[in-house]
């Protein structure tokens, strides 16, 4: 029997956490076992999830297929994006010169500000009245 090569990446943005897996093939991208086009509401994200494949013109060579959780679409997007350069980053030391420039293997680290006691949120506290 023969092996199949995978290549695996794990991304996380907010509260989202994307597991990656590359195989080769098409260029096929399924997120949670549906297309990207109809898993993402926007093209946009489908996009952006995309620039790791483009900016290494590997598109055409790997599938991808991803299972994602938590968050909305906007942190799915990008822990997914996280997940397929560090795959690629696997399949080949050589892609870091490319993604690295772009920032496609920093993960970004902005997440929701807690809120504070005595507070109505993370900073708006209550309006002062003088009379």
């Amino acid at each position: 029997m023969k092996k199949e090569i995978i290549y695996r990446g794990t991304g996380r943005r907010k509260k989202s956490v994307a597991q990656v897996l590359l195989t080769p093939g098409k260029g096929n991208i399924t997120i949670n076992n549906r297309p990207a086009l109809t898993f993402f509401p926007y093209a946009t994200l489908v996009q952006e999830l995309e620039q790791p494949l483009l900016v290494t013109d590997m598109k055409e060579y790997f599938d991808v297929n991803v299972k994602v959780n938590g968050g909305g679409f906007s942190g799915q997007a990008g822990a997914t994006r996280l997940g397929i350069a560090k795959a690629l980053l696997e399949s080949s030391l050589d892609y870091r010169l490319k993604l690295r420039p772009k920032g496609l293997l920093t993960r970004d680290a902005r997440i929701k500000e807690r809120d504070k006691y005595g507070l109505k949120g993370p900073r708006a506290g209550k309006q002062f009245s003088k009379r």
